[in-house]
């Protein structure tokens, strides 16, 4: 969708304003200055001056366990968007993406701030999932994971997987290539027929049930921010 009619959708300005935010270089998608003609995936990042649309008050942080089927994108004609399941009585938005068909933790928020930080750490910061395959494994497969996998015309970085069963095994990577770790397993034969996430960065999933969301603790907070600093 072009971002001029994304953002009227929005209701936060008409295109034509659109058109004057983009000139005066106000709008970045995903942190990216936006140019005339841009377009906007689900998924995507819009902020104006820095700031989700629309974004208000005191910053608000929430971690969800994302259920299977809800897609992480605040466009509200995806029928099943994270923001209409979550309808938190403010604006927010997701952090990075979590695909549809997977489920597990996901951050929210309202502040600008962070999103950029977290956005430009992407390749950095761990995320921890957990995952079950329609078949056992061999230690080979665990190795040729751990080692980088060619995918999307590219290597993935090195990262630490461990068997859990003959079914599942515990995967932590640094990196947030589109539906990475489906496509590291699919090259190796096997297809993801779960995929959980249990951490991102020192923010841990937890007994949180699925479907539910809770704000994130003074504690947790202060070292996602010392950890993006």
């Amino acid at each position: 969708m072009r971002i001029n009619k994304y953002i009227s959708e929005t209701g936060f300005c008409s295109r034509r304003e659109t058109n004057r935010l983009i000139e005066a270089k106000r709008i970045t998608i995903n942190g990216v200055i936006c140019e005339h003609g841009a377009t906007v995936e689900n998924g995507d990042l819009v902020l104006i001056d820095g700031k989700p649309l629309g974004s208000k008050g005191e910053p608000i942080y929430l971690a969800l366990n994302k259920p299977v089927g809800i897609t992480c994108t605040a466009a509200k004609h995806i029928e099943g968007n994270i923001i209409d399941f979550v309808n938190y009585h403010e604006r927010i938005f997701p952090i990075g993406r979590l695909d549809k068909a997977s489920e597990g933790l996901i951050l929210l928020t309202n502040d600008g701030d962070i999103v950029n930080k977290i956005m430009k750490s992407e390749y950095n910061h761990e995320k921890e999932y957990i995952v079950t395959v329609d078949k056992p494994f061999t230690d080979s497969f665990i190795e040729g994971m751990a080692n980088g996998v060619e995918i999307l015309g590219v290597k993935t970085k090195p990262c630490h997987v461990t068997r859990i069963s003959d079914y599942v095994f515990r995967i932590i990577l640094t990196q947030g290539l589109n539906r990475q770790i489906r496509r590291m397993s699919k090259v190796f034969g096997y297809k993801v027929v779960k995929l959980e996430r249990i951490r991102i960065m020192n923010i841990k999933l937890d007994q949180l049930c699925i479907g539910q969301w809770r704000e994130l603790t003074k504690e947790e907070l202060e070292q996602l921010k010392l950890r993006l600093q």
